[in-house]
């Protein structure tokens, strides 16, 4: 039987492991370097990003944000990974990018006045948002623009059903992902027979968190952040984007919170 695990640093790791092209460590799925070109655009837009700024980009994927940053002329910017695999990968780009966990960070108080945290919320489970939230603020400046991306108000699709046989769990890949996913799993199949190891595919693809404005805002001012605005992703449904500051000192204004 092949079984499935929804571990997602796991997931992570493994896609590191297998990297063919450094896209997939955005992981967004094949073929998608336009759209992560233009997600990253937008948050650069949003956040104002440009010289002198010190950006810490969490979860940063395959990069683009912090090449465009080097592009703008930041002081300095950073990335981190969920695990050592990826963020190696990223520093043999020329990057500075490093292992941790968005309610764990490896960084000093203070240090960025820009923070980035695109699609990543999302697959951390609820218990860790509020320390992954404080953790935001211990590391931003006062007056530091922070980007929280990706946020799904509505909660995440089923699991993929499991399968007692190949050929039935080959035939549902087949009809829902098509030929090159339903070809890639009879290669891992035939390699774990010849290994004799278990199977186990790791999908790395459920919502652990999800939460409607209010919410994520109430949650985001226990943690000391400031909403600034908040608006509909343009390319995935269901989802939020919000920009949030550390308030500078007695700075209690209360801006709008919808474009």
């Amino acid at each position: 039987m092949i079984s499935q695990a929804d571990n997602y640093i796991e997931y992570c790791r493994q896609t590191a492991r297998e990297l063919r092209d450094p896209h997939d460590l955005a992981l967004r799925g094949r073929d998608k370097h336009t759209m992560t070109r233009a997600v990253h655009e937008e948050i650069a837009r949003v956040v104002e990003l440009g010289p002198g700024d010190d950006l810490v980009d969490i979860g940063c994927g395959d990069g683009t944000l912090l090449q465009m940053a080097r592009a703008l002329g930041v002081n300095h910017a950073i990335g981190t990974h969920a695990t050592e695999e990826e963020a190696a990968l990223v520093r043999d780009m020329g990057l500075d990018a490093r292992q941790g966990l968005s309610h764990r960070l490896p960084l000093r108080d203070s240090s960025a006045s820009v923070v980035v945290c695109n699609s990543v919320l999302l697959i951390v489970a609820r218990e860790q948002i509020p320390p992954s939230l404080r953790e935001i603020h211990r590391i931003a400046r006062p007056g530091a623009r922070i980007y929280l991306g990706e946020i799904p108000f509505v909660p995440g699709p089923p699991p993929e059903p499991e399968f007692d046989n190949l050929r039935q769990t080959l035939a549902h890949l087949y009809r829902k992902r098509g030929l090159r996913t339903c070809l890639g799993m009879a290669r891992r199949v035939a390699y774990s027979k010849l290994t004799g190891s278990a199977l186990v595919i790791r999908t790395g693809i459920g919502v652990s968190f999800h939460a409607g404005p209010e919410e994520l805002i109430a949650m985001a001012a226990s943690a000391g952040l400031r909403i600034v605005r908040y608006w509909r992703h343009q390319h995935w449904a269901g989802r939020n984007n919000y920009l949030f500051i550390k308030p500078a000192g007695n700075d209690l204004e209360n801006p709008s919170t919808r474009n």
